[in-house]
């Protein structure tokens, strides 16, 4: 099959079996990508100490930050990829290609010196002390210097699983996972380097994978390839994947912010440890968050594919049995938080003050996750047919309509409890925005024979 038929086969085989053929890469992709959070953590937390892993958790808002831009790029580009493959237009998604790698070229770099020159003011904003600012520096120095390889790196692995190559996708992203996880030991352990250890075999990981997507993108057989002329900045094509890229740009922008309300807040009540607590938290929430994105970014080509083709009836489908895989993990997660949670934040560290504080806050967090999946997917649904402005909506609705104020109000009544309890009780009132807000569009398609992408 022709890599042009490949791509064709998105609006003619079965929607189960595209859903399983693209998110099952996917998903391994993005457990991976988790369990390569979680290995550094692991590794610092038992090779360099709890204070390390607070200082880890520092750096999460610049890292939701850095995201933020490469999201803003990789995932509006490799949308609109999807579309214009759907349509037939090759050419635009040949130019879509180039002007991937020249945006993240042009963001990774800006953003790189911005941050080194303000580095120490932006850590100490985001809730270090004198005793986790060194950790967080040593981290975030290494990973700064290589964030134009994580740009690059993660934009091309979007734009391969668009143009019919989940399982390349993947597997850069396991090979990076692989490599990360076995240098970790290398340089934290065997050449002592600490904390900034884990950030080298992190940047070196992804400079390896990055190096074998350039292979794969520079031959000329592949449908979408490098070449000459496709790299110059189009107005338009900046302004159609900013546009769709927006939305998730933005969840990451406010990830950013709320962390460090969450950072602050846990500081003020409760010290350095809780900083660390809510560290590994997040790490083990994130694990179930990637598998339902791995989920999302299999029904991102389907139904971009099939919006773009006027196959409504599809788009409809894979949206349904993407919204009931999401439940079901996030509804297993659910289950670890309740029955396990002070086994599994062990895994983290040895300090007893720590693994207490982490369990409690694990079993607040996860209280309404099972409908965090319904969530998710309803954003990313909309993301995935070019409908920007309600993506947008959907994924600040959790984050900022509803989560910053319960962190603003709730800890002048509870203390650091009113922190954790603002989480889940987010989850919930965003998950009936959505519900609400899909219905009306599901009412629409239903009715309209030819609705238009925003």
């Amino acid at each position: 099959m022709n890599p042009k038929q490949k791509a064709e086969e998105l609006g003619t085989a079965p929607v189960s079996k595209l859903l399983t053929q693209y998110a099952v890469p996917a998903i391994i992709a993005m457990t991976a990508s988790s369990l390569y959070n979680m290995v550094d953590s692991i590794f610092i937390g038992h090779g360099v100490g709890a204070l390390a892993i607070s200082g880890l958790a520092i750096t999460f808002p610049l890292m939701n930050l850095a995201a933020a831009f490469g999201s803003l790029v990789g995932v509006g580009a490799s949308t609109i990829i999807s579309v214009k493959l759907g349509q037939r237009d090759y050419p635009s998604a040949q130019h879509i290609l180039g002007n991937v790698v020249s945006l993240n070229l042009t963001i990774g770099i800006a953003f790189t010196v911005v941050c080194l020159l303000l580095l120490d003011p932006i850590l100490r904003f985001f809730g270090a002390s004198d005793a986790t600012l060194p950790y967080a520096r040593d981290y975030m120095v290494t990973i700064l210097l290589g964030n134009v390889i994580t740009h690059m790196y993660l934009g091309l692995n979007a734009v391969l699983r668009s143009a019919g190559h989940p399982q390349k996708a993947m597997t850069a992203t396991i090979f990076t996972v692989v490599v990360n996880t076995l240098l970790d030991p290398l340089f934290i352990y065997g050449f002592g380097m600490g904390i900034r250890g884990a950030a080298i075999a992190t940047v070196l990981a992804q400079a390896l994978s990055l190096g074998w997507q350039l292979r794969l993108f520079a031959n000329p057989s592949e449908l979408l390839h490098f070449r000459r002329g496709i790299y110059r900045l189009q107005g338009h094509l900046v302004r159609l994947i900013i546009g769709i890229g927006m939305a998730p740009f933005l969840m990451n922008l406010a990830s950013c912010f709320i962390v460090i309300l969450i950072n602050k807040g846990l500081h003020r009540y409760d010290g350095d440890l809780a900083i660390g607590a809510y560290g590994i938290v997040n790490r083990i929430v994130f694990f179930f968050v990637m598998v339902v994105f791995g989920f999302n970014q299999g029904m991102q080509p389907i139904a971009g594919y099939n919006f773009g083709a006027r196959q409504f009836g599809r788009v409809n489908e894979v949206f349904k049995m993407t919204v009931v895989a999401a439940t079901v993990v996030t509804t297993s997660g659910f289950l670890v938080g309740m029955l396990l949670p002070r086994l599994t934040v062990s895994a983290f560290t040895n300090d007893e003050g720590l693994i207490a504080l982490a369990a409690d806050g694990l079993r607040i967090t996860l209280l309404c996750f099972p409908v965090v999946g319904f969530q998710m997917v309803a954003s990313n649904f909309f993301q995935s047919i070019g409908m920007a402005s309600k993506a947008v909506f959907l994924s600040l609705s959790r984050q900022v309509v509803v989560l910053i104020p319960c962190l603003l109000l709730l800890p002048l009544a509870f203390g650091a409890q009113g922190i954790w309890y603002s989480m889940p009780l987010s989850d919930l009132i965003a998950s009936v925005i959505s519900a609400i807000l899909l219905v009306r569009q599901f009412r629409q398609f239903k009715h309209a024979e030819r609705p238009a992408v925003q």
